[in-house]
């Protein structure tokens, strides 16, 4: 007897369904197969009453566990993408078993995301969700953060429910994966997407690479939301802007993610105003023994930020350390320090080998030295770290300067919400609507 298969897919093959006439010819094993438990549409282009066909196709995949719809509307006009993204999603609510689902690259800004954000506060069942490059922006990201939150409160009260219900008894699993990669996110976003992670403390990976994040934007993301994440394994927050100022943050919370494997701060001015060492300092407490992986690329750390990471490996903090990504800095390759934690790295994986430990190349020693700048002098490295004091002082000017301008908002607000209490009639004033809007209430009259 055959095995039934698992897998539907058209990945890649560059289709232009428009139509239910187009798409017919090439679902027909979604309609006579209700089986499948993973199904790829990326790399086509779908028009709306191609989704529209698709829809009852995939809301009979009862036992459908994941979906890769990334790269589905390349070519497509803003206006066809949300009614063609609500048919697919909308079709997916049913499944429970549902609990992976990929929607890379898709345009989902301001125009586009209703589909998206309704689909995220109401499907339960979700467990992992990779959304990268998707043209987000800090507005549309704010309106994604905020559905998974609903999501949180929503498995919340399901699992209330479940445990009311003797009779019925369903698995409610927890969202572990966040992928939000290249979508200029910002700082705009951050307090938003820092409830978000609050909401959800069992998420295990969390990857938002290339996305505008500053300093005080790191510090909302690290200090207000993902410190809450104790179960952390894999952090990716590459090409973002720490500075001294995220890396005094990241070191903060560092000690509470004590199952971290996988740590991810590449090219992002870590090493500028001795950020290594805070994170030396960070990783020496014996709380990250976990830790396999480092990428610290293009950073600006200097051979003394490299020998004092050797150290913290030599010491033992770090037993199980098997990769470390350093290309892009500024040493020279045949460092002392530098080859001696090549050395080290390759002793711990020829030990693993001896042990019988299956091993990839890829994740084992350190990367490929082709872009390695020149060492600063000391008189160099004394101006570029003025010139990151001067940077991290503005950065505090700025936070200070936002905190008065909430400050004025708030005491306008409600200066207006008195005025309102006392029935007198208020003059259409614009400064406040605006401010009054900034603080989510209502146009006021």
């Amino acid at each position: 007897m055959s095995t039934p298969t698992s897998t539907f897919s058209l990945e890649g093959r560059g289709l232009k369904l428009d139509t239910s006439d187009d798409t017919e010819p090439h679902t027909q094993d979604l309609s006579c197969t209700k089986t499948f438990t993973h199904i790829s549409l990326s790399g086509n282009t779908l028009g709306a009453p191609a989704c529209t066909h698709l829809a009852p196709l995939l809301s009979s995949q009862t036992s459908l566990k994941s979906i890769n719809l990334a790269d589905i509307f390349t070519s497509r006009l803003l206006s066809e993408i949300p009614p063609a993204l609500s048919s697919l999603l909308t079709s997916l609510l049913p499944l429970s078993n549902l609990t992976t689902i990929d929607l890379s690259d898709n345009a989902f800004g301001l125009k586009t995301q209703a589909p998206l954000v309704d689909f995220l506060c109401q499907h339960i069942p979700l467990q992992h969700l990779i959304l990268n490059n998707n043209g987000l922006g800090p507005e549309a990201g704010t309106h994604i953060a905020t559905a998974l939150s609903t999501l949180a409160d929503r498995k919340a009260e399901a699992r209330v429910n479940e445990g009311n219900n003797a009779t019925k008894k369903t698995h409610i699993p927890h969202l572990e994966t966040l992928v939000c990669g290249r979508n200029r996110l910002e700082n705009g976003s951050m307090a938003a997407w820092a409830q978000a992670f609050k909401k959800h403390p069992h998420l295990k990976v969390v990857k938002m690479v290339q996305n505008g994040i500053r300093q005080p934007g790191i510090c909302t993301l690290l200090l207000e939301g993902l410190k809450h994440c104790k179960e952390l394994e894999v952090l990716d927050l590459q090409d973002n802007t720490f500075t001294h100022v995220g890396a005094e943050a990241l070191s903060s919370v560092l000690p509470l993610w004590p199952h971290l494997r996988e740590l991810g701060v590449g090219d992002s001015l870590f090493g500028r105003k001795r950020g290594m060492d805070k994170l030396c300092a960070a990783l020496s407490k014996e709380q990250n023994k976990e830790i396999r992986v480092l990428r610290l690329q293009y950073n600006e750390i200097n051979a003394k930020g490299v020998g004092r990471l050797l150290k913290v490996v030599e010491e033992g903090h770090l037993p199980h350390l098997q990769r470390v990504e350093l290309n892009g800095n500024k040493f020279a390759e045949e460092d002392p320090d530098v080859e001696r934690l090549r050395t080290l790295l390759e002793e711990r994986k020829e030990a693993a080998e001896e042990r019988g430990e299956s091993q990839v190349a890829e994740e084992w020693g350190l990367d490929d030295f082709s872009d390695l700048e020149e060492e600063d002098s000391d008189e160099e490295e004394e101006e570029s770290e003025a010139a990151a004091e001067e940077e991290d002082s503005e950065v505090e000017e700025k936070k200070e300067d936002e905190k008065e301008r909430e400050k004025k908002a708030e005491g306008i607000v409600r200066n207006a919400e008195e005025e309102e209490g006392r029935n007198v009639s208020l003059k259409q004033d614009r400064e406040v609507d605006v401010l009054a809007e900034k603080m989510g209430r209502t146009e006021m009259i």
